[in-house]
């Protein structure tokens, strides 16, 4: 038991280290390539964050460990809303933009039920299985590309901050190496140590996933969260963890489905409701404290622009709900076993 702990925790050290050296690296030399900052935040850091998942999801998707790779994910973006938002929530209530509202949490929306129609394939196509195959992670990847479009459209409008620290070149391909070997090296140790336990203690793959591969992944999400919020950039803050939610359902879900396709389990449908249902709270309550409204929301929600400025708020009260309810979603889970 110990050494599969140790393999369990080793594993999640090493994505960590492995994403931090992968977006110094990478962010140092798209700056010195004259990438602008903005571009590069968007673009590699927000990639490089997502990265522990993408890794621990190709490594048990290839090691036929379904459950691991699809609870990983849907895990992530229930911890993300739930436990992250709600932690930093009752820190201190968070102002959130209007396009965050009006656009991005919306999107994620989008995105979790698109994930639940694509992979329910019984009901809608009469299968034996419900999978999440190689059309439907080009569907995803076509989504996820369309994503980029418009955030890189709407970022060229604002100013360029430029905080990317330039290293060496030979500094900046040695930190993206040792990135690559470290997220390469802790996705095997994750899933290896993850099945090892659920093997001794006889907790289902999907537990695991959900839980300590999901929030151990959310690790990056959680610290440059918290972080944000107590330096009062509420907006940084929420725009990670909802960004983060859809990069891993567009990009990793469809990327993983189109290397190899994955089984979804008739659980895993339950915990993309879930998802959907925390995404739709959290959408809730941030128009509950808008200060212009539900006419406000729909005027920006169909506008062609996105409006900047801060209409919206999660209150102390409401992070503590969504706490609790992490807590009882963990508890139904420990009670299903």
């Amino acid at each position: 038991m110990l050494a599969a702990i140790v393999t369990l925790f080793g594993g999640l050290l090493l994505l960590y280290k492995g994403a931090d050296w992968l977006v110094g690296g990478s962010s140092s030399l798209a700056r010195r390539l004259g990438i602008k900052p903005i571009v590069i935040g968007l673009t590699v850091v927000a990639f490089g964050t997502s990265a522990p998942e993408l890794f621990v999801n190709l490594t048990a998707s290839f090691a036929g460990k379904a459950d691991i790779a699809v609870s990983n994910i849907i895990g992530s973006n229930i911890a993300n809303i739930l436990l992250i938002l709600g932690v930093v929530a009752a820190i201190r209530p968070l102002r959130l933009r209007t396009d965050t509202v009006s656009r991005q949490i919306p999107l994620a929306l989008l995105a979790s039920a698109l994930v639940l129609v694509l992979a329910n394939d019984r009901l809608l196509v009469g299968r034996a299985l419900d999978r999440l195959d190689h059309i439907d992670g080009i569907i995803l990847l076509a989504f996820f590309a369309a994503f980029l479009y418009y955030v890189v459209t709407i970022a060229a409008r604002e100013p360029d901050k430029d905080g990317i620290d330039k290293k060496a070149v030979g500094i900046s391909l040695g930190l993206l190496a040792l990135g690559l070997l470290g997220l390469s090296l802790g996705g095997k140790l994750t899933v290896d140590g993850a099945v090892g336990i659920a093997q001794l203690l006889g907790l289902s793959e999907r537990f695991i996933g959900l839980t300590i591969i999901a929030i151990g992944t959310s690790l990056p999400e959680l610290l440059t969260s918290v972080v944000a919020v107590i330096k009062r950039h509420d907006d940084i803050a929420v725009g990670n963890i909802v960004g983060s939610n859809i990069f891993n359902i567009f990009w990793i879900l469809g990327l993983s489905a189109t290397i190899r396709p994955l089984p979804v389990s008739q659980s895993n449908l339950f915990d993309i409701l879930v998802v959907i249902g925390a995404t739709v709270l959290l959408l809730v309550f941030s128009l509950m404290n808008g200060k212009r409204g539900l006419t406000h929301w729909f005027k920006v929600f169909f506008a062609r622009q996105a409006s900047p400025e801060e209409g919206f708020a999660v209150r102390r009260w409401q992070g503590a709900v969504l706490i609790s309810l992490y807590a009882a979603y963990l508890a139904m889970l420990l009670a299903s076993m």
